[in-house]
């Protein structure tokens, strides 16, 4: 697109992106004032979140696949509108169950959203350039992700808890009405727009059972209240991969798979996802650790463990338009196995901490975590999101998201288990969950730098 009108398409993209990554987050802060205006309890108010994640990770690849058919800028707009309502409904919720059904539907159109983000971004910019665009919408993703508890706390500091939800109205409104005229408009190839229903049911079963037993089973190991208790969630995980081996082989009998099992065959996108699994199990095991050390092992404050943190998400924004100027002059793969490897060292620096720090051995340590974790990501997604044909761009874009999704809930239970075990409140079980991180951010370097001699699409495999 022409310079004018793609600063306007990335600012629609951007913005809807983050209105899509800060719900993820945004209302946790908000839980115990939903408990008491609902009349509900802890546990069941839990599922405000829940079902929200589970929403928008069903929805990555079939929404993908619709983009592909029908447009991805139609796909993103639709997910917008959705959004946008839904967060009215969430907004005037008179009950739980109002409310989590209102998040469903919320999730539904951040699938929507997501899922076709990096194919919009690909569309935008000419090759030459994409690098730089794929840089900064990992930026946003970025800084969106961990900037949910701030604005949360800002808002619930001036209003009550519907207005988290109510806000995205003006915000909604103004970026569809933008995105109509900006977007890159092109429609997809002609024939049938219908998704297949039975794949789609299957793509459903598969992630959320797997999803939701294995939260479920982190929580329970971690000690906490559940709604099936462990060995219902064990029958989850199991259900789920029971349609999980009917759904792969379904979808290997498919041209076009909903499940792109196709991209998988292309070794370059295979081992990018892989290394993007690991290096976001990393990232989660490292988001939930930091503060359990902070606060209960090291008897820091809530202001500043917040603000230690942050060192990790200003060392990532510094980073990764760095990275992404390096794109196309520094292999993608090499590039993001020195990003991990640095990761990894902040990580078992962190883990490895003196017993009474000063703050500037904390800061240097998760500095060098957010350093690294930006020249990963950049290189990483450009590879996701460049690999497949053109015609396949959309399953591209939902992967990147389904694989950030996946990595996070495999880090999330892992944690909950480390925590079970080795416990919360001291600095011992934090410190074991960042050595594990530092772990999986290695792992991800080795992924990373196996695709320096790998062949980048599926016909220079063959």
């Amino acid at each position: 697109m022409p310079a004018p009108q793609r600063y306007r398409a990335m600012a629609v993209i951007l913005l809807g992106i983050s209105m899509s990554v800060l719900d993820v987050s945004i209302v946790n802060l908000a839980l115990p004032g939903i408990v008491r205006s609902l009349n509900a309890s802890a546990p069941a108010a839990v599922w405000v979140v829940t079902a929200y994640q589970v929403a928008t990770l069903v929805m990555l690849l079939p929404c993908a696949m619709l983009g592909d058919r029908i447009g991805h800028s139609r796909v993103y707009l639709a997910g917008l509108a959705l959004f946008t309502v839904a967060s009215i409904g969430c907004a005037f919720s008179s009950s739980l169950a109002m409310l989590v059904a209102a998040r469903a539907l919320q999730g539904v159109g951040s699938g929507g959203l997501m899922s076709v983000n990096s194919a919009l971004v690909r569309a935008t910019y000419p090759r030459h350039l994409l690098g730089r665009g794929i840089a900064l919408n990992s930026v946003t993703v970025a800084t969106a992700s961990v900037a949910g508890p701030s604005i949360a706390a800002l808002i619930l500091s001036i209003a009550s808890w519907p207005w988290l939800f109510a806000v995205n109205l003006p915000i909604g409104v103004v970026v569809f009405l933008l995105g109509h005229r900006s977007l890159p408009h092109r429609p997809g190839p002609r024939g049938a727009a219908r998704l297949p229903a039975l794949d789609v049911a299957l793509n459903v079963g598969m992630f959320a059972l797997v999803f939701l037993g294995a939260d479920t089973l982190g929580a329970s190991a971690a000690g906490k209240p559940t709604w099936i208790g462990a060995p219902g969630a064990g029958a989850l995980v199991t259900a789920g991969l029971v349609i999980g081996v009917i759904y792969v082989q379904r979808q290997r009998r498919q041209a076009t798979p909903l499940l792109p099992l196709d991209l998988l065959r292309i070794p370059v996108f295979a081992l990018s996802m892989c290394t993007s699994v690991a290096a976001f199990g990393a990232q989660m095991l490292a988001y939930v650790a930091l503060p359990f050390l902070f606060l209960e092992g090291l008897g820091h404050s809530h202001a500043q463990a917040g603000l230690l943190i942050t060192a990790w998400p200003l060392a990532t924004v510094v980073a990764a338009p760095v990275a992404g100027r390096l794109i196309g002059r520094v292999p993608d793969g090499l590039l993001g196995s020195i990003g991990l490897l640095i990761m990894a060292c902040g990580l078992a620096a962190t883990a490895w901490l003196p017993a009474h720090p000063a703050n500037a051995d904390i800061a240097w340590r998760l500095a060098l975590c957010g350093l690294g974790f930006g020249l990963f990501q950049s290189p990483n997604n450009h590879t996701i999101v460049t690999s497949p044909p053109p015609s396949r761009a959309g399953a591209g874009s939902g992967m990147l998201g389904t694989a950030r999704l996946t990595g996070q809930t495999v880090g999330s239970v892992l944690l909950a288990l480390i925590f079970a075990l080795f416990g919360a409140n001291s600095p011992h079980g934090p410190s074991i969950a960042l050595g594990v991180a530092a772990g999986f951010a290695a792992a991800a370097a080795v992924f990373s730098g196996l695709r320096l001699k790998t062949p980048r699409t599926a016909a220079q495999a063959a």
